[in-house]
């Protein structure tokens, strides 16, 4: 009889996030996924240590990595230099690896909120009155803030690092979670002015194939993925973020089924990672 896959499965039970409890989510995951697993639980500043006596690391709700940024660099360098199996991936080309994505994905042509780092390419956005200028590195809206148009040209942009969009007057907020390339759920924001308020939220074909573009854009072979959007006022979704390190699911908003099937589907991509 072959042994199970052993899971290290790092989370920072302790993260305090605006309104949510994430260690809820991860409490409730683990303790589904130990029917699969051999599973341990780790903070995300001993997964260096400990990752070799396992066969996947699952990375999930750890917080932003701005908090620990030499520790996660460190465990990142490690875990290439070993072929340590890392779930999801460390190829993703989306917020793990900051984000670049959006003026690559802007220079493309997707439809996602235009983005530019260089005070040269300003003139390459949309009029409007205010501006969202966030760093490159940034996460959970660390940095943020919203900029008159006749300030832009004095922000310090630097080598790059600085990030600028159009404010954009959405209708909603609404985001899409997949496991792999199977869209499970969405949910949205209705009210933009309270975006941690979500609900389920029925996608149409349309809002299928917007996200699943981007979820393949990715080219992760395994993983969980969160891609976030807004509804212009024309009616056009706009890519907000792509989230592949280790998106907060919000589980407790979706009904059983939904979360067994999330759950079931998680399990198996792991093990097919092994």
């Amino acid at each position: 009889m072959s042994r199970r896959p052993r899971v290290l499965y790092v989370s920072d039970l302790a993260y305090e996030a605006r309104g949510r409890r994430y260690c809820d989510e991860d409490i409730h995951l683990t303790s589904r996924l130990r029917s699969a697993f051999d599973l341990a639980l780790c903070h995300p500043l001993d997964a260096a240590a400990l990752m070799d006596g396992f066969d996947a690391v699952v990375v999930r709700n750890s917080g932003p990595v701005l908090g620990y940024q030499e520790a996660y660099d460190a465990f990142r360098t490690q875990a290439l230099a070993r072929g340590t199996n890392v779930y999801n991936p460390l190829t993703g080309r989306a917020d793990m690896a900051g984000k670049q994505y959006l003026l690559d994905l802007t220079a493309a042509g997707h439809p996602v909120i235009p983005t530019v780092d260089r005070a040269a390419d300003l003139d390459r956005l949309p009029k409007a009155d205010t501006y969202v200028a966030k760093p490159k590195l940034g996460a959970d809206s660390v940095g943020l803030r919203f900029v008159p148009a006749a300030d832009l040209a004095a922000l310090p942009y630097g080598d790059g690092d600085l990030l600028v969009q159009p404010r954009v007057d959405f209708q909603y907020e609404v985001s899409f979670y997949f496991v792999d390339d199977q869209l499970m759920y969405a949910l949205y924001a209705p009210d933009p002015a309270r975006r941690w308020e979500l609900r389920p939220y029925e996608p149409t074909a349309a809002d299928r194939d917007f996200a699943r573009t981007f979820v393949e854009w990715n080219t992760l072979p395994h993983g969980i993925q969160r891609v976030d959007a807004c509804r212009a006022p024309d009616g056009e979704l706009l890519l907000v973020e792509l989230e592949d390190l280790n998106p907060y699911l919000s589980l407790d908003l979706v009904d059983e089924a939904v979360r067994e099937a999330f759950v079931a589907a998680m399990a198996a991509s792991v093990r097919a990672s092994v």
